[in-house]
């Protein structure tokens, strides 16, 4: 599978489960290259979540939300993902 059919699973993942009002997927896998992580195949994603889903919760709770909304990708398609989580109001 490439990048970019995994930039659209996650999309579509994270758009199900938390209905974002913004969502920004940037595939860092080529600042990778040679990495341990890299040989197998998953990449090196970073999101930017911006949801009414993340009010009331702090910074670890928005996390495990994402990694749940992702399920399985976490461990067959997404070696490393940095994580940028909002409410609509911090995100100004």
């Amino acid at each position: 599978m490439s990048n970019a059919e995994r930039i659209e699973r996650i999309r579509d993942a994270l758009q199900h489960s938390l209905a974002p009002v913004q969502l920004q997927i940037e595939d860092d896998s080529h600042r990778h290259a040679g990495h341990a992580g890299a040989r197998d195949g998953r990449g090196h994603f970073n999101v930017r979540v911006v949801s009414g889903a993340f009010a009331g919760l702090g910074q670890l709770a928005r996390h495990r939300a994402i990694y749940a909304a992702l399920g399985d990708m976490m461990q067959t398609d997404i070696h490393a993902l940095s994580i940028q989580a909002y409410t609509p109001a911090e995100a100004g």
